[in-house]
């Protein structure tokens, strides 16, 4: 019996690397440097900071004119809404959604990214006797949300294309 599993997770392991499959690897942002706008101390901040060192060369600056480019969080928002309720009009659903909007400029004020929202939802269930429980566990799945939307923004700005191509030059009209 265990020669025959031996087998068959051998020979999963050679379908699963024919196919290409791979996992998700560090994506090292296209620039040098960049500054923040969002507080080292906050969740967000924290893991940007920690996921820009971890994932390659790009150094993170203290001062704005420093970077070559700006992270700027222009929204961020949570939001709690009831989706059912039982029989006697209690809540027994909750959808937990979280929104962050953000951009990243250049040096000059150019957009590398423009002004970007990112969403992402979460259903929970609630329940009266539990509450200390599902504070808990709405606290754990807002965290797991916020990490969510901090990977896609670093995703959204491994792709962003830097250097920026210089604006063509407006050409005046001839003299007559």
């Amino acid at each position: 019996m265990t020669l025959s599993r031996t087998i068959f997770a051998l020979a999963l392991s050679l379908l699963i690397g024919a196919c290409g499959f791979h996992l998700r690897g560090a994506q090292p942002l296209p620039f040098q440097s960049i500054y923040l706008s969002v507080s080292a101390y906050s969740e967000a901040g924290a893991q940007l900071r920690r996921q820009i060192a971890a994932n390659g060369t790009t150094r993170i600056v203290d001062k704005p004119e420093d970077a070559e480019v700006k992270l700027l969080i222009v929204g961020d928002a949570k939001e709690k809404v009831i989706l059912s309720l039982d029989t006697k009009g209690r809540v027994r659903e909750y959808e937990l959604r979280q929104k962050i909007v953000f951009k990243v400029v250049d040096r000059g004020g150019r957009e590398v990214i423009p002004a970007t929202e990112l969403n992402t939802k979460r259903e929970m269930t609630f329940n009266d006797a539990q509450v200390l429980a599902k504070e808990q566990e709405e606290a754990q799945i807002y965290r797991e949300m916020e990490n969510d939307l901090v990977q896609r923004v670093l995703r959204r700005m491994s792709v962003a294309q830097w250097p920026l191509p210089d604006a063509p030059a407006t050409q005046s009209a001839p003299a007559r």
